[in-house]
């Protein structure tokens, strides 16, 4: 892969209201709600993660009960620098990717983003590499989770010839973590989603790169109050995993 400077650089999109993860959000923002048996808010895990893949800077935007995320911030022992922006009114992911963007330190510099309630560990440096190395303007990394039912496998007369648990999805989604040129910032809308504007327009251009998140590399979007209890399960096979 073509050897290029890894961003150092990152936004993390913090501002959602977290209906679906109620109670839990009634009194702080999605990214300050704690995965069971870690003591720390998601946000703390992405940070410790971005910091560890040589990231010196984030810009964190901030939303629904952004007091509880600053006040966080301020008193926490973070691996990193933190800077917080607030949007005074609601701009949309693609507007709110913009609108922090504009408090990253290097400009003329590449950058990652992650959604923030993305739990997730791999090697965001060669995410770098391989967005270098296709000269793509943006690129997204590439999950395949698993479906939370079992699936039943038949043969072509209907016959049910075995079960299977919690497959993967066939289809790979958007996990929700990008590396951006610097170039792509000013692409992106001031309102609205860029997934329905700039993304499309990349791909038609063929400047959009997707990177699959390697073999084994653990990920999972915390949505509800069963992702939390599904990633505290995780975690603590993981640790047992590690321990073996």
């Amino acid at each position: 892969m073509t050897e290029a400077p890894s961003p150092t650089q990152a936004v993390i999109l913090a501002g959602g209201q977290g209906s679906r993860l109620r109670p839990y959000t009634d009194d702080r923002p999605k990214p300050m709600v704690e995965i069971p048996g870690t003591g720390t808010p998601i946000i703390g895990h992405q940070l410790t993660w971005l910091a560890e893949e040589g990231v010196t800077d984030v810009v964190v935007s901030c939303g629904h009960l952004a007091r509880v995320l600053q006040e966080w911030l301020d008193s926490a022992p973070l691996p990193l620098r933190v800077t917080t922006v607030v949007e005074s009114e609601p701009l949309g992911r693609g507007g709110g990717l913009k609108y922090a963007a504009k408090a990253l330190p290097r400009h003329d510099e590449p950058w990652y983003a992650t959604n923030g309630d993305i739990w997730t560990r791999f090697s965001l440096r060669r995410m770098a590499a391989f967005h270098a190395e296709r000269d793509a303007i943006a690129t997204l990394a590439l999950a395949r989770p698993r479906i939370p039912w079992g699936a039943v496998a038949t043969d072509e007369f209907g016959n049910v010839t075995d079960f299977i648990e919690a497959p993967p999805i066939p289809y790979d989604i958007n996990a929700g973590v990008y590396v951006f040129s610097h170039e792509f910032t000013p692409l992106l809308p001031d309102h609205g989603d860029h997934e329905r504007t700039t993304f499309p327009w990349l791909a038609r251009e063929r400047r959009l790169a997707g990177f699959p998140l390697p073999q084994g590399a653990y990920w999972r979007a915390i949505d509800t109050a069963k992702d939390l209890t599904e990633a505290a399960r995780e975690l603590r096979e993981l640790a047992d995993h590690g321990a073996d």
